[in-house]
């Protein structure tokens, strides 16, 4: 089991930006790839960005790349979503995921969360 706590949403006019960070305890960090998740009002979640258990992969979906950057500190058991240029599109509730894994380099696709955070909001005004 790991638990997940997110932090840093808040509001930012449009052009701005803002870091999310994830706080894990539980089980070994390094276990877990991770990843970001989106939800807009009565949508599904949906991933925005993933990185695996050594951070050397990382994927983004389509609407975020060149704006976003996954990163993690295994020592720190924290991952971190820098979000550049935001959007109001962007405006959502973001979720911090993760799950095991065996493979220490490997992103799936499709990613299959096992644990969520409670979620952070991030509003985005034009």
């Amino acid at each position: 089991q790991v638990q997940l706590v997110e932090s840093g949403g808040g509001l930012v006019q449009a052009g701005g930006s803002l870091r999310l960070s994830c706080a894990a305890s539980g089980r070994a960090f390094s276990d877990y790839a991770m990843g970001w998740f989106r939800q807009y009002p009565g949508k599904e979640r949906e991933s925005v960005a993933l990185i695996s258990r050594s951070g050397t992969r990382t994927y983004y979906t389509d609407s975020v790349k060149g704006r976003f950057t996954i990163s993690r500190d295994n020592a720190k058991n924290t991952v971190y979503l820098q979000m550049n240029s935001l959007n109001p599109e962007d405006t959502a509730v973001y979720y911090c995921a993760a799950r095991t894994l065996i493979d220490t380099a490997t992103i799936p696709l499709p990613f299959r969360p096992q644990f969520w955070g409670q979620g952070t909001q991030v509003t985005v005004s034009s």
